[in-house]
């Protein structure tokens, strides 16, 4: 039995997602760190709720709504997407709920959508996730100086990517897994 959960985004859900993404603990690994108001939340939802090249989960882990996980920039005829993840509730980190909800975006873009490639970016000095891509079998594809700036400062982004053909590799190896209990 799995004991993650993704749950599609439904609008009794914003708020929470709101207060974890104005939370410094979720903004200081996304490209943008302004607070967002309940009006600008609204807006997002309702032009995210039309958009199919978009889809946005909220992560269940025992019942708990721990975070949001999403899939963007889908190309359906190219079968590619982006992908994003964040834990909103801290207190769960280092738990492996991360890599629970990595073995199921992956079950879903490549077992259920029959995508072909997903790519992610991650801010170079959040090596902990850079490190649970590449255990699932993404390999570094690029590589973005000074790509972000926040603050002032400019930050470095890896880029990453898995094809279908590499997940169809690591999935069995990945099947019995604790974080897919």
């Amino acid at each position: 039995m799995n004991d993650i959960e993704l749950k599609q985004l439904q609008h009794e859900d914003i708020e929470i997602v709101r207060n974890w993404r104005n939370s410094e603990d979720v903004s200081k690994y996304l490209y943008t760190n302004e607070i967002i108001s309940k009006e600008q939340q609204e807006k997002w939802f309702e032009n995210v709720s039309k958009d199919n090249c978009q889809k946005y989960w909220i992560i269940e882990y025992e019942g708990r709504k721990l975070g949001l996980a999403s899939l963007y920039g889908m190309k359906h005829d190219f079968k590619s997407a982006y992908w994003a993840f964040y834990l909103g509730d801290t207190s769960i980190r280092g738990a492996g709920i991360g890599s629970k909800v990595e073995y199921n975006i992956l079950k879903i873009v490549f077992d259920e959508m029959n995508f072909n490639k997903l790519l992610c970016e991650v801010f170079v000095f959040n090596d902990a996730v850079i490190k649970m891509h590449e255990k699932f079998g993404f390999r570094r594809e690029s590589y973005f100086r000074e790509h972000i700036m926040k603050d002032g400062q400019f930050y470095d982004v890896v880029g990453l990517s898995i094809l279908k053909r590499d997940w169809d590799m690591v999935k069995e190896f990945h099947k019995n897994k604790i974080y897919n209990k």
